[in-house]
């Protein structure tokens, strides 16, 4: 475990075994709400590592243990292409893990596909509005209330090499928006070029931010987002979790995490 500036840092050897122990965690959170009769809120991401973890999820002993009834998913961005496209982030979601649980489609909250008759911007402006009817909410012990959005129990994010997290890119307009829960992006500097992305905002209104990364390509983003560099040009600096904020990486991207930082009790 490391941690700086409340970031925590929890290396595994390898990215299956980062997916699993990231599984374990997310369970373990889940099973505490749920048990208590509570509602969960998770924001998801797609990318490599993200469809992992739901992957090590769907596989893990507790996945028919959990009333899903109480488990609302959402994402933290989307690309605007066809329903059924594999570029979209709750197609892969579906294979790797919705399909297999028993969770109400409603409890399920898509942004919008190209094909369905929405605009980007009315995409956007829709999924503001789903957020709006399930927040603003307050947490008793501090009184904290979000923005018209639910606060998250744990929103999952990607890292890119660029470290952008979710459809934030580096010295992007989006990145500094604050003024709206969800936003399109028109010209990403990745591929597909339309998105839907989540605002600041929203994810740091969320308890846990989990970014979840692997490979030597990250190695510079991680470095990078530790050192507490601007949110503008790193995103991934500007990530923060209300109670905890936790990057879940493999040894290959830790490369260039200090050793005096590295704490494996975590």
């Amino acid at each position: 475990m490391t941690e700086t500036a409340g970031k925590r840092v929890v290396i595994g050897p390898d990215p299956d075994a980062v997916a699993r122990a990231v599984a374990d965690r997310l369970y373990d959170r889940i099973a505490k709400r749920v048990r208590a009769g509570k509602t969960v809120h998770l924001c998801l991401t797609g990318g490599g590592m993200g469809t992992a973890v739901l992957a090590a999820a769907s596989a893990h002993p507790q996945r028919d243990r959990i009333d899903w009834s109480l488990v609302h998913v959402w994402w933290g961005d989307e690309r605007f292409v066809p329903a059924d496209s594999s570029d979209r982030n709750d197609v892969a979601a579906d294979t790797a893990l919705l399909r297999a649980i028993d969770i109400p489609a409603g409890n399920v909250h898509r942004m919008a596909a190209s094909d369905q008759g929405r605009t980007i911007e009315q995409g956007a402006a829709d999924y503001a509005a789903e957020l709006a009817g399930y927040g603003p909410t307050a947490t008793a012990a501090t009184g904290y209330i979000t923005g018209p959005w639910p606060s998250f129990d744990i929103c999952f994010l990607g890292v890119g090499p660029d470290a952008h997290i979710a459809s934030l890119f580096p010295d992007r307009p989006e990145i500094r928006i604050t003024d709206r829960a969800a936003v399109p992006v028109l010209d990403s500097p990745k591929p597909p070029p339309q998105r839907i992305t989540l605002t600041r905002p929203v994810i740091n209104s969320s308890k846990r931010v989990w970014l979840v990364l692997a490979g030597t390509d990250k190695a510079s983003a991680l470095g990078l987002a530790l050192a507490g560099a601007s949110y503008h040009s790193v995103p991934a600096a500007g990530a923060k979790g209300r109670r905890r904020t936790v990057f879940f990486v493999d040894e290959a991207a830790a490369a260039q995490v200090p050793p005096e930082l590295i704490d494996g009790s975590y």
